[in-house]
């Protein structure tokens, strides 16, 4: 039943009929005396249409609930249909939409993946298309002027402008825009968190990526992830921790981190921190100003986090509050370099994942044969798009060849942490079909 059912079902119980209006002034006669037949008709008519436009809203507001961004688009996993009772083995067609629970339609990644349209708007598509053959310009030009339109419907064109400015460096024009999206959409602002540092495009590492994702409490548990990352760190390209499902953490489990975070940056590796934000909240939430008797250790890491997101003003703000609490001179800013704070992932990967580099193109046999490789070790492929800002039209075609290859092969496929633009393209190109796309969050 639709939200608007219980005012469409009055009018066609049986006996009911639309009344006229009885107000009428004193000594007029009936205004239905002379044709009632007629007025009767024409208000059914009008009933008619107020149902017609009550199912159009209650259409869009169905299709506005499910545009969000943490669904993955594509291939969440079959769920037989319920047989009856006494029913033989047979095929299992998957569960219609409408026997889904409603967490599940929320897309919990823990839980089925909701499902997704099967086209997106042709705007979205030509804009992927000249994203991806390095028409940054053309792009941008295209998505301020779909803002109007098709973005009052579908923020995809939004979260496509939003990382479009994050890869060419433009924080302004960001801040600009994200300010617009807030009051359009009465959300918080998104924050500015650059995909690449200037002209790292080449220099960004890829390969197989040691991750550890920390979930519950962060106590002196996590000791042995924690030196599972710093002995692997000597050889990998990069290291990625997961901080987004931290719900609670101890001074103990603060110090630990805040030890391997800085080994970590020492190192001189690539260093991938999702969830910092979230973690930087929960830490700020247990310190309070002035109590000299608690621990450092909170206060340390959470400067630390902001320090890693590039946060400088927050992070002079906590420095003083420490200065002022624990009576010692405040530690300095520092600009993070190798470092890349990732948006939180609603379902962070224990596995280690192989990061891609900031650009594919044409020139990626290299590329594709280390995916082979690392993909001949593991089931489960978890392709790491942290760091990736484009990929060209003609690589992704090619890469989608040696995915189909392997997911013949029984593996499972999913992207991490893309960014929208390139989500799009992998749509268009029928990347779905072998592979589970998960788009960052806005």
């Amino acid at each position: 039943m639709g939200i608007f059912s219980i005012f469409k079902k009055k009018t066609e119980q049986p006996g009911f009929e639309a009344a006229p209006d009885s107000r009428l002034r004193a000594g007029e006669a009936s205004r239905l005396a002379p044709d009632a037949e007629a007025e009767r008709a024409r208000l059914r008519e009008i009933a008619r249409a107020t149902a017609a436009k009550i199912d159009a809203i209650e259409s869009a507001m169905a299709d506005d609930i499910f545009n969000t961004p943490e669904p993955a688009w594509g291939s969440g996993p079959k769920r037989a249909a319920r047989t009856p009772a006494g029913a033989e083995g047979g095929q299992h067609p998957t569960l219609p939409m409408l026997e889904l629970a409603t967490t599940e339609l929320l897309a919990d990644d823990d839980l089925v993946d909701a499902p997704t349209h099967a086209t997106t708007t042709p705007v979205i598509e030509e804009i992927a298309i000249m994203f991806a053959n390095d028409q940054l310009d053309v792009a941008e030009q295209m998505l301020l002027g779909s803002l109007a339109d098709v973005g009052q419907l579908d923020r995809t064109v939004w979260w496509m402008l939003f990382d479009l400015y994050q890869v060419s460096g433009k924080q302004d024009q960001f801040d600009s825009v994200a300010i617009d999206y807030a009051s359009r959409f009465e959300t918080s602002p998104p924050t500015w968190a650059p995909t690449l540092a200037a002209g790292g495009e080449r220099q960004a590492p890829s390969g197989v990526t040691p991750t550890e994702a920390f979930t519950g409490l962060l106590d002196q548990s996590i000791a042995p992830q924690l030196e599972r990352l710093l002995q692997l760190a000597a050889t990998s390209p990069a290291v990625r921790l997961e901080f987004a499902r931290v719900q609670e953490v101890t001074p103990e489990g603060c110090a630990l981190a805040l030890g391997a975070l800085t080994r970590l940056r020492g190192c001189g590796r690539e260093l991938i921190v999702a969830g910092a934000a979230e973690l930087a909240e929960l830490i700020r939430a247990t310190i309070e100003i002035g109590k000299r008797d608690a621990s450092e250790a909170p206060w340390l890491l959470l400067l630390e986090l902001l320090q890693l997101m590039n946060r400088e003003k927050d992070f002079e703000e906590t420095a003083m509050d420490y200065c002022v609490t624990y009576e010692v001179s405040p530690p300095s800013f520092e600009a993070p370099a190798n470092v890349a704070t990732a948006a939180s992932a609603r379902a962070p990967s224990s596995s280690d994942r192989f990061l891609l580099p900031a650009v594919i193109d044409g020139a990626s046999p290299a590329l594709f044969d280390a995916i082979d490789a690392y993909a001949a070790q593991v089931q489960s492929v978890v392709l790491d798009c942290s760091r990736l800002a484009r990929v060209d039209y003609s690589a992704a075609s090619l890469l989608l060849t040696r995915l189909r290859a392997l997911a013949s092969d029984q593996r499972n496929i999913e992207f991490r942490d893309m960014n929208h633009l390139v989500a799009a393209l992998f749509k268009l190109l029928g990347y779905t079909g072998v592979a589970r796309l998960f788009p960052h969050k806005y």
